[in-house]
């Protein structure tokens, strides 16, 4: 065994200890750590809002991230809502630091379209083929795996980054290619590109797959173990910024946390990529068209002449000329999107419609009879979904892109007609 493997066996054997003996306890190494008082911002860092009427506790979310004496600056999307630390819809960026709940429990969760050689009109004519192809291709649910296991260059990377990764690699394996609960999902619909759209494809309307999910278990794991692992390196975070405690670059820990995030920014890429190639090849059909981006990440950036740690969770990449993908609701558009490079909002842009309402209570507020009703005068044919997720539980996506304008130029619409869903009373992992 390594020494690096027998450092790493030490420390996550005492991290793993109950917490009333892990007191003086580094969670990285076997020095003692001396619990020193938290000295937040003289001030605190800058931040910019979109939107408006946005929930108060996600304003709070992002004022208390604004404390942290490694935030720099920041900006609120107008999809924001709740989240652990940083409200989603929250972008920080951060001086060589990383937080793992500002990445958010979903690493890397991502949007893929592709574009397919099918007529629209298979829509509205026999779509038991479009239908076939989801439910053989992928797989929805908190568990859900392939007894044949999807096979991707993926699988060839160095999984021992991490020890969560080189334990979970057979599960990520067994999961590659599925889509998870939540607010993920896959959905055929036809997309409208526009005359000015400058895209590979002539303006019209074309057939196109949809798809939204992550980096599945592995990617849980990854966040929950490091999340906690910075909370126990950070106990001296009052409670409220405890779920913004951070992993310093230039430890051990903040290199392998970075690390095992990167590599389930590989893996949710791949698994969007087996999704839709065998869907594709199901389907017998050429792709035409592919658009894709990450919305729970960190990257590393250059801003105000720094070099910095550029948080996104829940917000999409909006640099300059950069494609998005910013999606509505089960039965509202999603718009493809070309980022217009605001520095104000650090280069971002809001990742979605963002929730009004928890979970808990749409399932009290809602009933399938009104729910089937309003899909059926939008054409939309549901296959599986939980009310927690219908679209009454998600803001305006259209009032959220005027909120928008200067942060990016929508080029293109595209339309849900046929969306699945995990079934009813699965947990959502989003």
């Amino acid at each position: 065994m390594s020494p690096k493997s027998k450092n790493r066996k030490a420390r996550d054997k005492a991290f793993m200890k109950p917490k009333s003996k892990m007191k003086k306890i580094d969670a990285g190494s076997s020095t003692p750590v001396a619990t020193k008082p938290f000295v937040e911002r003289g001030a605190p860092a800058h931040y910019r809002q979109w939107g408006t009427d946005l929930e108060p506790q996600s304003v709070a979310q992002m004022d208390n991230a604004c404390r942290l004496p490694v935030a720099v600056r920041g900006a609120l999307m107008p999809d924001a809502h709740l989240g652990y630390g940083l409200p989603i819809g929250g972008v920080l960026a951060t001086e060589n630091a990383v937080i793992p709940y500002a990445v958010g429990v979903d690493i890397a969760c991502r949007m893929k379209m592709t574009v397919l050689d099918l007529p629209v009109s298979l829509l509205d004519d026999d779509d038991s083929s479009l239908r076939s192809a989801i439910g053989r291709e992928t797989k929805f649910g908190v568990g859900a795996k392939f007894k044949q296991k999807r096979e991707h260059a993926v699988l060839d990377e160095d999984w021992s980054v991490s020890p969560i990764t080189e334990e979970c690699k057979s599960k990520a394996w067994a999961q590659l290619g599925t889509s998870g609960s939540g607010n993920h999902f896959v959905e055929f619909g036809e997309l409208t590109i526009d005359e000015a759209a400058d895209l590979p494809l002539e303006a019209g309307r074309y057939l196109a797959l949809l798809s939204h999910s992550g980096s599945r278990g592995t990617g849980a794991a990854v966040a929950s173990f490091y999340s906690k692992l910075a909370m126990r390196l950070r106990p001296e975070l009052p409670r409220e910024l405890q779920h913004l405690a951070w992993l310093d670059l230039d430890t051990e820990e903040g290199q392998e946390y970075w690390n095992a995030m990167e590599l389930m920014g590989k893996y949710a890429e791949a698994n969007h990529a087996c999704i839709h190639e065998h869907i594709a090849k199901n389907l017998g059909v050429d792709v035409r068209l592919d658009i894709e981006n990450h919305h729970n990440y960190a990257w590393k950036e250059r801003h105000d002449g720094r070099d910095l740690i550029v948080h996104r969770k829940g917000a999409t990449p909006a640099g300059k000329g950069v494609l998005g993908i910013i999606p509505g609701s089960m039965s509202s558009s999603t718009y493809i999107v070309r980022g217009l490079g605001s520095e104000d909002s650090l280069a971002s842009a809001a990742h979605g419609a963002g929730r009004v309402m928890s979970r808990t209570q749409a399932k009290k507020t809602f009933d399938w009879p009104t729910v089937n009703a309003h899909l059926r005068e939008r054409k939309v044919k549901l296959l599986s979904a939980g009310l927690d997720e219908v679209p009454m539980v998600y803001k305006n996506i259209d009032e959220v892109m005027a909120a928008q304008s200067d942060l990016v130029q929508p080029i293109a619409k595209f339309r849900p007609r046929l969306v699945k869903m995990a079934q009813a009373g699965e947990r959502p992992e989003d």
